[in-house]
């Protein structure tokens, strides 16, 4: 079992969406760059839908999300878990993001897209009752998960559910 903390948000003044994960799993943890697991469709589908090298250097894949109005960042502040899963999480050790301060400071947000439905599950239960109602009314969507360990649906599949983002 290990302590697990997540990274700084990844955020302009501009944004307008937010992309939500859970916590980052071990790869991104050792990188120090979300969605680093070489087999997360994360960066692929991001870039594809949003038009731009998804092979490019971190900042760079960084600054396209900034660009096109796109704030990354997870659910969980920290927690405790084995490997990656988010079935692992033990939930007693959850300590969600502080999203009343983040949606304050970009009140430019107005869509929420998890990635997966343990980001949406974890956000419904820890973050949304300490939203007040205006910021609790901000629209969320469930995307499908780009982890490695969702292969219930096509890279092409979940491409198509995620163009959604390029759309709000």
């Amino acid at each position: 079992m290990s302590h697990v903390h997540s990274f700084a948000p990844i955020a302009g003044s501009t944004a307008t969406r937010l992309i939500l994960g859970s916590m980052p799993g071990v790869a991104s943890l050792r990188a120090g760059e979300y969605y680093a697991h070489p087999r997360n469709a994360f960066w692929p589908i991001v870039a594809a839908t949003l038009h731009f090298d998804g092979s490019a250097d971190y900042p760079t894949r960084c600054k396209q999300l900034v660009k096109n109005h796109i704030a990354v960042w997870d659910v969980l502040h920290t927690c405790t878990r084995s490997g990656s899963l988010d079935s692992a999480i033990v939930e007693s050790s959850i300590v969600p993001n502080d999203f009343v301060t983040f949606l304050t400071a970009h009140a430019r947000i107005r869509q929420i897209f998890f990635n997966g439905a343990k980001a949406e599950q974890m956000y419904q239960k820890y973050v949304l009752p300490k939203l007040s109602p205006g910021l609790a009314e901000i629209p969320t969507h469930r995307l499908p998960s780009t982890s490695p360990a969702h292969a219930g649906m096509t890279f092409a599949e979940k491409l198509t559910r995620w163009q959604r983002i390029a759309r709000h």
